[in-house]
């Protein structure tokens, strides 16, 4: 499954929230108990590990110059969550996206 999140931030300020908050995207996953381990195998890819509700997921996200490409593997017994998970991520990859609150 892709999601794109549009923004107009510049690729530089995207790679930084997206540092800054990456320890906040289990909160996104339907159901509140993920487990979540990033990595950047380069400046514009972060790679996803997610372990809720008994599954293994992976993903990354590409930063792109006006979005950023959130894609996600789902397993096919999470097939029906599709909806949901589509609905979370364009959401809390919203809120990653924000300008820290003062």
């Amino acid at each position: 499954m892709d999601v794109s999140v549009p923004h107009n931030l510049g690729r530089e300020e995207v790679r930084r929230r997206l540092r800054e908050k990456g320890h906040t995207i289990g909160d996104g996953i339907p159901g509140g108990m993920a487990d979540v381990t990033t990595d950047w195998p380069s400046e514009d890819r972060m790679t996803l590990a997610i372990n809720a509700m008994g599954q293994s997921l992976t993903g990354h996200i590409d930063i792109e110059d006006n979005a950023v490409r959130i894609a996600m593997q789902l397993p096919p017994a999470l097939g029906f969550l599709k909806p949901i998970v589509d609905a979370a991520i364009q959401q809390h990859g919203a809120k990653l996206l924000e300008p820290p609150r003062d």
